[in-house]
């Protein structure tokens, strides 16, 4: 076998092997069955085989029976696992387990020699996908299928429209034919890579103007610097956080169409420049403020909770940042069991399992309108009556404890059944604080200090499993609702004088 023919031979493989990481890990992330965590894990086997066996240096001498033996058990794994594992019956997942199931097939047989390593085929663009809504067309250039899939299905749930493309060059001709919005583009491809199309846009002025982001696993700053300085308007590493992809498209998208609405008003204007003069210098202007508030929005979600963003945009006032206080209740809450549980499982469990947690929480936290403080892994603090107003932040505080345990039942029964020891603790305490902006430039964070703090934290420190505890003053702003029973006094670390704790036994006229 010549040098050549083992490139293509390990890039075929590896290709198969992405494909099937790249579909179980997406059924995963959509709550898939667990099992495919060990297909993820076979899949990962193989390619660490593969980059062993074939390595950049293989040629006559590579051994073809070791690869055949290394590849063969994980891959038989693969077809056993893919045809065991539950779709529910969803058109979507069934597809990708039969894609699953070909790519393992597939690279069985080239391990075995009895199918060839195919040339790279003519690149075509993939045909528009998404929900029908006029968010904007987003084209994904990628030359793995696998990663144009998971970014499209990812985008068409956010309300864009995708287009596909497998190279550089069939980006270049999509991006001159159709009216695309934005680019998600890799870096490394064959035929026009990520610089050489970045080249080609700068220099084509029809083109000049789309607004284009890096997706590569090429993150270092040397390639960002130079992706940069080429014309990308943002750069993403692989693999990607979906919550910021989401934020940087949007914000993209939402700079250009500012852009296209200044030049179409730019070019009425230069139609009536002389009696319109004015006019047009007024305008400009509105469109430069337009274009600082939506930068100034983007910085400010970024890093303060959504509350505190949108009063700061409403107002128009940053003095709400400037240290205050303020009678607040805060809650903590935390996953018991969580360190022996992360220590003993697959980190691909691990993140599942604070997905599930972290999603639920999200909920509480909008219907109960409170303020995130910050999350710490297994953990979460919020508060209430700062920013906004509120009457009854304690009462508030116990009903979201409450309504945790009650929805927090189904989602630990699921856990054991997939043998994971977990539960939750929560302390809620009320009290004064300090607030307002703490940080260094480019990084600020909205800080609450106080003690009041530390005793909600101590409090889930030392709640049992499932347990609700509270502060005397938070006892007694919610005992015309809460039952309440008392624990005992307490020594907490961090305070010089043991304290009174009580446990939440449930809320008045709940059964």
């Amino acid at each position: 076998m010549t040098d050549s023919d083992a490139r293509r031979l390990r890039h075929e493989l590896l290709n198969q092997v992405n494909h099937i990481v790249g579909y179980a890990e997406l059924l995963l992330e959509e709550g898939g069955d667990p099992r495919l965590a060990d297909i993820v894990a076979a899949g990962k086997q193989v390619m660490g085989a593969v980059q062993r066996i074939l390595g950049a240096d293989a040629g006559d001498g590579f051994d073809a029976g070791e690869l055949r033996s290394a590849l063969e058990g994980p891959l038989d794994d693969v077809l056993r696992l893919t045809g065991s594992i539950d779709t529910g019956g969803d058109p979507d997942a069934e597809r990708f387990a039969g894609q699953i199931s070909a790519a393992a097939q597939r690279a069985i047989e080239l391990a075995g020699g009895t199918a060839a390593p195919e040339t790279v085929e003519a690149a075509t663009a993939g045909p528009a996908t998404g929900n029908g809504t006029d968010r904007g067309l987003v084209l994904v250039v990628d030359d793995d299928e696998a990663n144009r899939e998971v970014l499209a299905r990812r985008l068409g749930r956010l309300g864009y429209a995708v287009r596909q493309a497998e190279n550089g060059r069939v980006a270049l001709e999509v991006m001159a034919s159709e009216p695309i919005d934005l680019v998600l583009l890799d870096l490394n491809m064959p035929e026009l890579d990520g610089y050489q199309v970045l080249e080609a846009r700068h220099d084509d002025p029809r083109l000049r103007d789309i607004p284009t982001i890096m997706i590569s696993a090429s993150a270092d700053a040397e390639s960002v610097v130079r992706c940069i300085q080429m014309g990308a308007d943002d750069h993403l590493g692989k693999p990607f956080d979906p919550v910021l992809l989401e934020a940087r498209v949007g914000a993209c998208l939402e700079k250009k169409r500012l852009r296209d609405q200044e030049r179409e008003l730019l070019d009425t204007v230069s139609h009536q420049a002389g009696a319109l003069a004015e006019w047009n210098e007024t305008l400009e202007r509105r469109v430069a403020e337009q274009v600082e508030e939506i930068d100034r929005m983007a910085r400010l979600r970024r890093f303060l909770s959504p509350q505190l963003a949108d009063l700061l945009i409403t107002k128009g006032d940053d003095t709400v940042l400037e240290t205050h206080r303020r009678d607040i209740a805060v809650l903590f809450v935390d996953l018991s069991g969580f360190t022996a549980f992360s220590e003993t499982s697959e980190p691909e469990d691990v993140m599942a399992v604070l997905r599930e947690f972290h999603r639920e929480l999200g909920r509480l936290v909008r219907e109960f309108e409170a303020t995130v403080g910050f999350f710490a892994g297994d953990g979460l603090m919020v508060f209430w009556n700062d920013p906004l107003p509120c009457p009854d932040p304690a009462d508030r505080a116990v009903r979201m404890a409450v309504a945790l345990r009650e929805r927090f039942v189904p989602l630990t029964a699921a856990w054991r059944k997939r043998g994971h020891d977990l539960g939750f603790a929560v302390g809620v305490a009320s009290g004064y604080a300090t607030l307002g902006e703490i940080g260094f430039e480019g990084r600020y964070e909205y800080g609450v200090i106080g003690s009041v703090v530390n005793l909600a934290s101590r409090l889930c420190d030392q709640a049992e499993r499932d347990q609700i505890l509270i502060s005397p003053r938070a006892k007694l702003a919610v005992e015309d609702i809460a039952d309440v029973e008392e624990v005992g006094t307490v020594p907490l670390k961090g305070f010089h004088a043991p304290v009174a704790v009580f446990n939440v036994v449930g809320l008045r006229g709940e059964p």
